[in-house]
């Protein structure tokens, strides 16, 4: 009889003993597990970014981060749409062919645009990731060509852009601007990050 008292009572110690390791292995497992998972700001630095330009004027710009990034929104005006077209020859990659990922098919266009009055792109200079500086007035100015039609100058190595995010010849960036997947929810709301309706 007390041999059946004593089995019993090592099998419920051994019961108890498994059921604590397998707690404590659980807790210290899922803390790990987690660490694979992406982190809440992670996952916002990621995700889609909805704007709306409605209060955007003629000649003005806003900055959104999108993964990390600035975002350039730019309403140009029709000044500076006009002016794209003489500055073909000027350009390095007028039609965006050298990188197509840089730049998605509804962009490749003269405005580099879904809609030719509102201009979007990544606001970092393709040779050492610098951010290049707005120069939307046109003329004569320091550091740029006295036939100047507006656009973007990097101060770091002199690299220049018009208003499409185009780099002129001869210049340190390579490429043109980068263009972000983004799409039109309406007229005014725009979506970054995400060109594709579910």
């Amino acid at each position: 009889m007390s041999e059946t008292l004593v089995d019993s009572s090592k099998r419920t110690w051994l019961i108890a003993s498994g059921c604590a390791g397998a707690v404590g292995g659980v807790a210290t497992a899922v803390p790990f597990v987690s660490t694979f998972q992406p982190s809440e700001r992670a996952k916002a630095a990621g995700a889609a970014v909805e704007v709306d330009v409605a209060s955007l004027k003629p000649g003005e710009k806003i900055t959104v981060e999108w993964r990390g990034k600035p975002v350039w929104i730019i309403r140009r005006t029709p000044e500076q749409l006009a002016a794209l077209s003489k500055l073909t020859d000027k350009v390095a990659d007028p039609e965006s062919k050298r990188k197509l990922e840089m730049t998605p098919p509804y962009a490749r266009n003269e405005g580099r645009s879904i809609k030719p009055e509102y201009f979007v792109a990544v606001g970092i200079c393709t040779h050492l990731g610098c951010s290049p500086s707005d120069k939307f007035q046109a003329g004569p100015q320091p550091s740029l060509p006295d036939d100047w039609q507006g656009g973007f100058l990097c101060p770091c190595h002199g690299s220049t852009f018009d208003m499409a995010g185009r780099v002129f010849k001869n210049k340190p960036a390579p490429d043109n601007l980068e263009i972000p997947p983004h799409m039109y929810l309406s007229d005014t709301k725009l979506l970054i990050g995400e060109d594709k309706k579910a």
